[in-house]
């Protein structure tokens, strides 16, 4: 027995996955963000390396750059994104409310986060732990030294309940003095309202550097209480919008992989015999149809903020102000397990 109906059904849903592996319409988040003409990034309210302005109003840093390459990716231009400073309390209803587009804005990512606040976590860009930061004249060496005393913290952030938890897990003791705002945290700590001051590893590095009236009269004591992986967050609700972040910070991953640096793009462009490079930069295939961009997006992105190694090494790696190891944000291949998803 025919069945030319069934037949006939099955063909259609053929031809309808076959249109849609070929392209993807863009989503509703990037059709907004080309009626406007920007992508509203939100990011720390001052936190050098990450998301810090100066005098003049310019935005630099890691998650800064993020936001850049998004713009590049989708608007052909790193310049058209407008920044919005959020705190650790008001970040994640700007996010969901719509006030932003992407939250890149050294948040860890976490299961209640992932789960509960109707938000997608996209790719990490830090691998990141909390520590500890205590005044060299305390000679405090160790993060065991600090039964029963004073610890400054921000509220609203994993820092704070990771804090609780190391405390009770090694029967410290540790008095926890909250802030809600950062600056707070960290005036006070300067001001010697707290023998310690508690935040990730990154976070510490840069408030030494940027607050501190002699970084060298402060220590970062060598234990890392937590896991922190970092990384950009955007709205549930739209899978194309999510995809295109994702893939920008897997692309810039892979791009420094690949040897693709803001330097020799346009290059390779059109001499690299590779095929993992052409397909990165759309010489041999267009992946960006599958976005819902062009076949250059990627390309477009590492021209305007370098690969992920670029990225890093200006911002916080050793050479920059920070001075931090690349440790686990070294490419999977060079120590490190910062490993992308593979662009085909």
């Amino acid at each position: 027995m025919k069945y030319p109906q069934l037949k006939t059904a099955a063909a259609v849903m053929v031809a309808l996955g076959a249109l849609w592996s070929a392209t993807a319409h863009a989503g509703k988040t990037l059709d907004g963000i080309k009626a406007r003409g920007q992508v509203v990034c939100g990011v720390n309210t001052g936190l050098a390396g990450f998301s810090a302005a100066d005098s003049s109003g310019k935005w630099t840093g890691l998650d800064v750059d993020v936001c850049r390459a998004v713009a590049a990716a989708t608007l052909g231009d790193a310049e058209k994104v407008k920044y919005v400073p959020l705190n650790a309390q008001a970040r994640f209803t700007a996010l969901q409310s719509g006030e932003v587009d992407i939250l890149s804005r050294n948040t860890t990512f976490t299961l209640t986060r992932d789960a509960s606040l109707g938000l997608n976590q996209t790719a990490v860009t830090y691998y990141d732990g909390q520590g500890f930061m205590v005044p060299v004249k305390s000679k405090i060496k160790s993060a065991k030294q600090l039964k029963g005393q004073t610890v400054c913290v921000q509220s609203g952030t994993t820092t704070e309940k990771n804090l609780t938890d190391y405390s009770k897990a090694s029967g410290l003791g540790i008095k926890p003095i909250v802030f809600e705002k950062l600056e707070a945290a960290e005036g006070a700590y300067f001001a010697g309202r707290c023998i310690a001051y508690t935040t990730d590893a990154s976070g510490l590095a840069s408030t030494r550097n940027k607050v501190a009236k002699n970084p060298a009269d402060h220590l970062i004591l060598p234990e890392l209480i937590s896991k922190e992986p970092l990384g950009p967050l955007v709205r549930r609700g739209d899978d194309e919008w999510f995809a295109i972040v994702k893939w920008t910070v897997y692309g810039l991953l892979e791009a420094e992989e690949y040897g693709v640096t803001s330097a020799n793009v346009d290059e390779l462009k059109s001499s690299s015999k590779d095929p993992v490079v052409g397909r990165l930069l759309g010489s041999t295939e267009d992946t960006g149809k599958l976005l819902g961009l062009d076949k250059e997006w990627l390309a477009r992105a590492v021209k305007a903020t370098g690969n992920y190694g670029e990225i890093f090494e200006r911002n916080v790696g050793p050479k920059s102000a920070l001075q931090l190891p690349r440790g686990l944000n070294n490419l999977w291949n060079k120590g490190g397990i910062q490993y992308a998803y593979p662009v085909r």
